[in-house]
């Protein structure tokens, strides 16, 4: 008995179960739960343009979903997900919200860009503004400033030259972002707005100065709302089914191949706490979409074994050694198991191209799974039982799943 091939063995399962169970608590406890797990509501918004502005554009649209996340930010709403979706509209999913009205009407009023007096007279609104029209630039020394356009240069001249010597507040929203003096009356519909600006906060002025110039009316066009205690229900209930489906899984390998069974069971606990830990390394919120995706690829992960031990169980009943049929049925199913997990892999990334929302969460999560699944369970499930073929403890065919009639001669 080769002792150091078994004692590698157990080395390196015990390592990882060790790590496992360390882990697995904090990391289970990390990840982030969509709103049909955790509970909340979704709205979709078509975005249309104001009176006075112009058309939706990739950008004003991709600017309007910036401003919602700064506003879900003011309410201290934990981890929104707001994305766009289309030419003209955005997606928003909240979870853990308890205030759904007061949200809603919040982020359905369009984004307010006004210039005023000291008197709080508007003098300016965001329609006046050149789209995309405030630029980071730099004075002579080197200090960077923020640059604007206004469509109307007259209107711009006359607003400065009654303010000579007072203030131009700039809000957005109810926010006052910024305070320049108007030291004379500005012609030419361009105009330099300096202070002891940091690089950074002078791009935050910018783009915010772009946001409010770029405002879009948001009409619902769905919504959807999940509440708490049927999110955590649908969670029990879709863990409760995933464990015990996976352990029939797990007592069926066992039965049918022994002890390749029991690496294959000891592949895919690993397998499963790898697509955990990469959720929580990518952030990543966690569906009930995406735990059907999981539980798919924890299929696909026993498949892959099953190909694998059937090959192999086929070379050893034509006669030839655990070692040499290891070697073969390895080989010969490592194209079979490829070609599915490529072509599964394409799939995912169709449906991640093409789709939104929950596709796209379900595919993401296949594709990271298939790619977890051929690490896992085809080459450290060939490493571990080619350590215990090695380790010469088990030498039966009968510990493989076949019996000595069923074995050939060469």
């Amino acid at each position: 008995m080769n002792w150091k091939r078994l004692a590698a063995f157990l080395a390196i399962v015990v390592v990882m179960f060790g790590v496992i169970a360390w882990t697995s608590p904090s990391l289970v406890k990390d990840i982030r739960l969509g709103l049909d797990l955790k509970g909340g509501f979704e709205i979709l918004y078509e975005a249309a343009p104001l009176e006075g502005g112009v058309e939706v554009t990739p950008q004003s649209l991709k600017e309007t979903a910036r401003s919602l996340e700064s506003r879900i930010d003011k309410l201290g709403i934990a981890e929104p997900e707001i994305t766009t979706e289309g030419s003209n509209r955005i997606r928003v999913k909240l979870a853990g919200v308890t205030n759904e009205d007061e949200v809603r009407k919040m982020l359905g009023e369009p984004v307010n860009l006004t210039f005023r007096a000291p008197d709080g007279t508007v003098k300016l609104k965001g329609t006046d503004f050149v789209e995309n029209g405030a630029k980071v630039e730099y004075d002579q020394m080197g200090n960077p400033l923020v640059t604007i356009k206004l469509k109307d240069a007259k209107l711009f001249e006359d607003v400065t030259r009654e303010l000579i010597g007072q203030t131009l507040a700039i809000y957005l929203d109810d926010e006052m972002i910024s305070n320049p003096a108007v030291n004379s009356a500005i012609s030419g519909g361009t105009a330099q707005i300096s202070g002891d600006f940091t690089l950074d906060e002078a791009n935050d002025l910018k783009d915010k100065i772009n946001m409010g110039a770029l405002p879009l009316k948001l009409t619902e066009k769905y919504t959807q709302s999940v509440g708490a205690k049927l999110g955590q229900q649908s969670l029990q209930e879709t863990v409760e089914a995933g464990l015990i489906g996976t352990a029939i899984i797990l007592v069926c390998l066992i039965a049918l191949f022994r002890v390749p069974g029991v690496v294959a069971a000891i592949t895919v606990i690993t397998y499963t706490w790898l697509l955990i830990l990469v959720f929580w390394l990518m952030d990543a919120t966690l569906t009930l979409p995406g735990i059907a995706a999981f539980v798919l690829g924890i299929g696909m992960a026993v498949d892959a074994n099953i190909i694998m031990y059937e090959r192999i169980k086929e070379e050893i009943r034509s006669g030839k050694s655990l070692l040499s049929s290891l070697k073969s049925g390895s080989k010969n199913s490592f194209r079979t198991i490829m070609d599915a997990n490529v072509t599964n892999i394409i799939a995912s990334i169709v449906l991640y191209w093409v789709g939104n929302g929950a596709i796209r969460g379900f595919a993401l999560t296949m594709i990271f799974s298939i790619l977890v699944s051929i690490v896992t369970n085809v080459f450290l499930s060939r490493l571990l039982i080619h350590l215990l073929i090695k380790s010469n403890l088990f030498r039966k065919p009968s510990y493989y799943g076949v019996k000595e009639s069923e074995i050939r001669e060469l």
